[in-house]
């Protein structure tokens, strides 16, 4: 029976894999590596999907921030997600994301943005964060950048109006160049 689940240390290895033979490269497992090294890692939104002790698939939601004129306000990012080839199409990466953005939310968290595909986001509320004032510091289309509010009470139009969403250094330049720089854990 699948689980949905935090990782544990256990699982480092499985997680791994599961990044790579899903993307299949290592820049996607190396990238979680680095992060879970970092102070942008949060335990608890590092979900692994497990069915009956093998890890099928992963999604990783980072700490970021949002630099407004007021200040930095905090948000996560939602990536990687990945589901063992042999599995893709169960489900399960719409499993590990919905259970991402509710734990998210029960965190007391408020923002979510994705870099991924136009059609696969909007299922689970993300919508064009470009039109809702965000801005990123790397070149990618506005279909592509995507934002979804987790709480009510704090709306990302009036929050970050004409702001310029940034991720921790470490998740920045690996988005911006594609390869991991670790220098471990340290800014």
């Amino acid at each position: 029976m699948l689980s949905i689940r935090p990782e544990t240390p256990a699982d480092v290895a499985a997680v791994r894999e599961v990044n790579r033979l899903a993307f299949e490269r290592p820049n996607e497992a190396s990238l979680v590596d680095a992060i879970r090294a970092s102070d942008a890692f949060l335990p608890d939104l590092s979900l692994v999907a497990d069915d009956g002790g093998r890890i099928v698939g992963h999604v990783l939601f980072t700490r970021i921030g949002i630099r407004t004129a007021a200040g930095l306000v905090p948000a996560l990012a939602l990536a990687p997600i990945a589901v063992h080839p042999g599995r893709q199409r169960e489900g399960i990466g719409a499993q590990l994301i919905r259970r991402g953005l509710d734990e998210a939310q029960r965190h007391g968290e408020r923002i979510v943005i994705v870099v991924g595909h136009p059609d696969y986001y909007p299922r689970f509320g993300f919508v064009p964060a470009r039109a809702r004032g965000l801005e990123i510091p790397f070149p990618v289309p506005d279909g592509v950048f995507l934002v979804r509010e987790l709480a009510r009470r704090h709306s990302t139009a009036s929050a970050a109006r004409s702001s310029t969403r940034r991720h921790s250094t470490r998740f920045e330049r690996v988005a911006r160049r594609g390869t991991v720089e670790f220098d471990g854990g340290r800014e």
